[in-house]
């Protein structure tokens, strides 16, 4: 029988047969997690994940409370199909899903910068592609005004599908045709800035309206030198932040060549009290999240136990203050996280636990 004083507490996080067969509560990332719900009274466990193995998992699944699931939307060349399908089955037997796959295509896709880009957090000029023709034509009219863009696959992770284009050397006037120098820069770790023809940029970007696939498409933020701040959040409450002074798409330094850009540096983490993040934790406690929610639908109790939100520094206000403008957020697998998110996790699922004991 199922305990709200003791819950049964599965983490999910992709494996093999082996990691499976050999998976202990100390023996992975999550091992500070697995204790912090150990020490509540909970009944914590690993569940490691393939696709080759999903009806195993799934009969362990349907005998917890809640699974908490860290698992990329594209990990080795798969994608989630055969996992979410598993996972909306485990919710609707009632166990708790976190994040449930339907949530995760509500907020954790970039989907979501194209809906919420009248909020304040939002550019208003994104743009959302769903096919390589309504690109390529949207694309070229910014190219030829002088815009740098930045491109984003609906669904990846890890810097995978973002692209920045400009094309510098383009003459006043002249039309952007296929044949038109573009400089391209992709956002994975490695990867540097080339000059190629339009042609074969958008080569490079049709695999991405593969399977109903879209695009979207925002201004490159002038500010990004100034770094990236990560807001990690449980539910609606701020848990913390990363700060990333050197992140993808980073300029190379004046006068120097394009390939000489400075590769991502590390995100340092600091509590929900970081003094320089409190107008950003005011913003989101006070008005961003309960607005996101409102525009996608999406109750308080169905927020993801985990997620985070990417903001890169924006116009400053009239008064010197600094502006956010919304990079990305992320659901599927937020890992690592600070420190100070555990005590956050840990409550907010002993807490739904706790309400849906009393429900049922």
């Amino acid at each position: 029988m199922k305990s709200p004083a003791s819950p049964r507490i599965a983490i999910l996080y992709p494996g093999d047969a082996a990691a499976r067969e050999n998976a202990t509560v100390t023996n992975n990332r999550f091992a500070d997690l697995f204790q912090a719900f150990h020490d509540t009274g909970a009944r914590p466990e690993p569940a490691v994940y393939s696709d080759d193995f999903y009806v195993d998992v799934r009969e362990q699944l349907l005998q917890v409370d809640t699974v908490l699931v860290w698992v990329n939307p594209i990990h080795e060349g798969r994608d989630r199909t055969v996992l979410d399908t598993m996972l909306r089955e485990v919710a609707a037997a009632g166990v708790f899903v976190s994040s449930h796959p339907d949530i995760i295509l509500k907020m954790g896709t970039k989907e979501i910068l194209y809906q919420t880009k009248g909020m304040e957090w939002g550019a208003a000029d994104t743009q959302l592609y769903n096919s390589i023709e309504n690109l390529q034509e949207s694309l070229a009219v910014s190219l030829q005004q002088g815009e740098v863009r930045v491109l984003k696959q609906y669904r990846g992770h890890s810097g995978n599908g973002v692209w920045k284009v400009e094309a510098p050397d383009l003459p006043d006037g002249q039309r952007l045709t296929s044949n038109s120098r573009v400089l391209v820069q992709h956002a994975q770790r490695g990867e540097v800035a080339e000059e190629i023809p339009f042609s074969e940029f958008l080569d490079r970007c049709k695999p991405y309206f593969a399977n109903s696939g879209k695009m979207i498409d925002q201004r490159f933020q002038p500010r990004l030198q100034e770094g990236m701040l990560r807001c990690y959040l449980v539910h609606d409450q701020v848990a913390g932040f990363g700060f990333q002074s050197v992140n993808a798409l980073y300029p190379p330094a004046a006068g120097q060549p394009v390939h000489s850009a400075p590769q991502p540096g590390p995100r340092h983490y600091f509590p929900p009290t970081m003094p320089e993040a409190q107008r950003l934790k005011q913003k989101m406690e006070t008005g961003w999240i309960q607005e996101m929610q409102r525009l996608l639908d999406i109750p308080t109790h169905q927020l993801p136990v985990l997620w985070d939100a990417d903001f890169l520094f924006g116009p400053r206000t009239a008064v010197g203050e600094d502006s956010y403008v919304l990079c990305e957020i992320n659901v599927s697998s937020v890992a690592p996280f600070p420190n100070s998110a555990i005590p956050f996790i840990v409550a907010a699922v002993m807490k739904q636990a706790q309400t849906r004991g009393i429900d049922e």
